[in-house]
Parts: C-alpha cells; sequence; structure tokens
C-alpha cells in the first residue's frame, strides 16, 4: 500500500504562486505532488519519479504520471505550456543520517527510503545533474508547442560561504537548445534556516522562456 501523506521539501510557496499561472494542457515534469494543478487555467498535466508524491496530485489538481521525465510519454508539441520547479542540487539532496540527530529536510529524509534512480533530488550538481536535466529539457522542448511559454522557479544556493549560480546555469542550458529567454521576476521566498542551510540567499526566480518557432529552432 502506498503511503499518501508524506511531505514534500520543495513545494510551490503562496509568494510563487501567482507568478507560475498559465493556461491550457500545462505540463509540469518536476510533478512532486502536482500543486501545478493549483495554479493553471486548464489541464494540469504532472510527471513525477517518486509514487508516493505522485498520487497526491489528485488532492492538488493535477492528472499524474509516475515515469521518468527523460522520456516523457506524450506526443510532439502537445502542450500548451510547461510550468516546473527542478531540483536546486542543494542541501536538499542530502543522503546521510545526521549523527547528533539534529533534524534532516531533504528529499531522502522525508519520503523514507533511497530516492529512485535518475531522480535528481539525490544529486548536489555534478554532470549527472546537468546531464539529466538536459535529457529532459530536450524532452520539453519535443512536447511543447511552438511558441508556448516554459516557466522556470529556480534558485541560487550558498556551499561554503559561496553562491553556487544554479540558476544561471539552467538558463544556459535552456538557451543552448534554442528556448528563447523572455523575462524574469525575483521573488523573495521563506526559506530553510536550520542546519546547514541557515545561509540562504533571500529569493528565487521565475524566469519565462519560449518555444521557438520551427524556422529559428536549433537542432538537438
Amino acid at each position: 500500500m502506498v503511503t499518501t501523506n508524506i511531505p514534500h521539501p520543495a513545494k510551490f510557496t503562496s509568494r510563487l504562486e501567482p507568478h507560475l499561472t498559465a493556461r491550457g494542457l500545462v505540463l509540469d515534469p518536476f510533478a512532486g505532488t502536482g500543486r501545478i494543478g493549483r495554479v493553471v487555467d486548464g489541464i494540469a498535466v504532472g510527471v513525477e519519479l517518486e509514487i508516493e508524491w505522485a498520487v497526491q496530485g489528485k488532492d492538488n489538481g493535477a492528472l499524474m504520471v509516475v515515469g521518468n521525465s527523460m522520456n516523457l510519454p506524450f506526443d510532439d508539441e502537445i502542450f500548451d505550456a510547461i510550468v516546473t520547479s527542478p531540483t536546486y542540487g542543494n542541501r536538499m539532496a542530502d543522503h546521510h543520517n545526521a549523527k547528533d540527530g539534529s533534524p534532516r529536510r531533504s528529499y531522502k529524509h522525508l519520503l523514507g527510503h533511497e530516492l529512485t534512480k535518475g531522480n535528481t533530488g539525490q544529486m548536489q550538481g555534478g554532470q549527472g545533474y546537468r546531464d539529466i536535466h538536459i535529457s529532459i529539457y530536450k524532452e520539453c522542448l519535443r512536447v511543447l508547442k511552438q511558441g508556448a511559454p516554459f516557466v522556470l522557479n529556480i534558485s541560487d544556493h550558498i556551499r561554503a560561504g559561496i553562491v553556487i549560480p544554479v540558476s544561471q546555469w539552467h538558463t544556459d542550458a535552456l538557451m543552448s537548445l534554442g528556448f528563447v529567454f523572455v523575462s524574469n521576476v525575483d521573488v523573495e521566498t521563506p526559506r530553510l534556516r536550520f542546519g546547514a542551510n541557515r545561509k540562504r540567499v533571500p529569493h528565487e526566480h521565475v524566469r519565462v522562456f519560449s518555444r521557438p518557432l520551427e524556422s529559428s529552432r536549433k537542432k538537438v
């Protein structure tokens, strides 16, 4: 029996939701518990690797698929928009258990077991993290209609006192595939303040791109 009340460590906050709206048939390839269903005007479809989170999508108004977004089970150019928040490669990807018993708010610790293979929630950056996101973004390009928006919620984080430019990497990755940058909004959001997470950047980004018309699309 699948447990249906396991919390997710990285839900969209209410401050972000006004910036994540879209209409029509909308995809979230990193769906978590399907909260995308709360912000779209239309039909929200979420793809999530972990079944314990996917089954919660019904309560959030999303149609959920348990699967890997590196191989989306959809035809070409059927979605009117994509709205998503990939993993940030930060301490939420921690695997270890604290020796002093201090709390851990991570994908693994809240789920209660190791993540499914290919889940970037267990990766703090690195080549594997980059390769998986590039593969997923290629699939997003395939299933998104020409000229349609791709709305990205992303954030940097601080490691060893240095800001890690996660947001810029995702921006560059999308643009390298042919997505066109449209706009950016910085949204100040609540952040974790204990343990290694006590030093945080103050805001997240909502960056809007568009899938180019076929005549200007790069070959990938």
